[in-house]
């Protein structure tokens, strides 16, 4: 939703009627991922993209029929090896997309969810009777915050729900013989907090900010944490450690790596890392230092499981030797710690449901 939200918004504003297309499920080769969504509306306006451009036709036909008639639909699209480079797909594949009808008061929600990056599961019921077919939930940490698939459903709804949040994964969940829903985990993007200025920060930053990252530096000495050195982060914080840290929200898509050498700077700031939920924490130094510091830190009150947490010496074993190739090791690291934590736990048993 994050990357229609503005188009979204706009044909609100203008009264538009919409409707939703989401992907729920593939199979194969399909080149959109699970939860990639599109939006359109009666008089032929589109935006996002469901499949590469292979099924889009069929399914604003689809979208628009839904809008005339009110009823969500659960569409099945399979294509064969033979044809497939012809629609987009790399050696076939089928996918399975759920169109739904927009509604005004439960997008709102949705929208300030998005806004105010608060990591929450959008629930839809994708399969169902007449009355509660296309019916959504909003759940965040704190529970159901907005929607509805009554009653009957609701606590059914939340003990997923809540998994796939906690999981980070969008998925499709079986209530019972009749009724599916589709799980939509909806994260913030991922940010790199940057502790230090250092010569290192400017190439981690450059090269967090082409992977699509967020980037934020922290450094209260202004020689090194200014705009002048680092001109294309998203925040520059010259502040030191517990209030810099106090204008941050430390989220399951944060990472935070600690490059300053300097204890006065590393070690409040790894004291506040550790215990939160960040999905990676490292800290810049060799084995003698990182040594030194593991001892400071279970003086102060650090637990052996939070330590444990440390990417110290920071970074993939790549051999870097320069500035630059060092902070590739660490990118590298730092992906390779998100994909990880984005990784099924469980193979998705659910089956194509129906078919257009």
């Amino acid at each position: 939703m994050r990357d229609i939200l503005s188009d979204v918004e706009r044909w609100q504003r203008e009264g538009e009627s919409i409707a939703l297309a989401t992907v729920v499920q593939t199979w194969g080769s399909s080149p959109r991922k699970v939860g990639s969504q599109m939006a359109l509306t009666v008089n032929g306006k589109i935006t996002g993209s469901v499949s590469g451009g292979c099924v889009e036709n069929a399914v604003f036909e689809a979208g628009v029929e839904s809008l005339k008639t009110k009823r969500p639909q659960l569409l099945h699209f399979g294509v064969a090896d033979e044809t497939a480079w012809e629609v987009g797909l790399a050696c076939g594949g089928s996918i399975d997309i759920f169109v739904n009808l927009l509604d005004s008061n439960f997008f709102q929600a949705l929208h300030s969810i998005i806004k105010e990056e608060t990591p929450a599961v959008h629930v839809t019921v994708i399969r169902g009777s007449d009355e509660i077919l296309g019916c959504e939930l909003l759940i965040t940490e704190d529970g159901v915050i907005a929607g509805s698939t009554g009653n009957e459903w609701r606590d059914a709804v939340l003990k997923p729900g809540k998994e796939a949040l906690l999981q980070g994964l969008s998925r499709r969940a079986v209530l019972s013989e009749s009724v599916e829903v589709f799980l939509d985990a909806m994260l913030p993007p991922p940010t790199l907090v940057i502790v230090g200025g250092v010569h290192i920060a400017i190439g981690l930053a450059a090269l967090a900010k082409t992977l699509g990252y967020r980037t934020i530096l922290v450094d209260p000495r202004k020689t090194w944490g200014n705009e002048e050195r680092f001109p294309n982060v998203d925040e520059l914080i010259q502040l030191w450690i517990p209030d810099a840290f106090g204008k941050i929200k430390v989220t399951r898509s944060t990472a935070i790596a600690m490059l300053t050498h300097d204890p006065k700077l590393d070690d409040p700031a790894l004291k506040i890392a550790l215990p939160s939920p960040a999905f990676y924490v490292g800290a810049l130094g060799s084995k003698s230092t990182h040594a030194k510091r593991r001892e400071r830190l279970l003086n102060d009150g650090i637990t052996e499981p939070q330590l444990s947490r440390l990417h110290a010496p920071i970074g993939l074993d790549i051999g870097a030797q320069t500035p630059e190739e060092i902070a590739l090791a660490i990118m590298s690291e730092v992906v390779n710690a998100h994909r990880k934590q984005n990784q099924p736990s469980v193979k998705n048993e659910a089956k194509p449901v129906a078919s257009r």
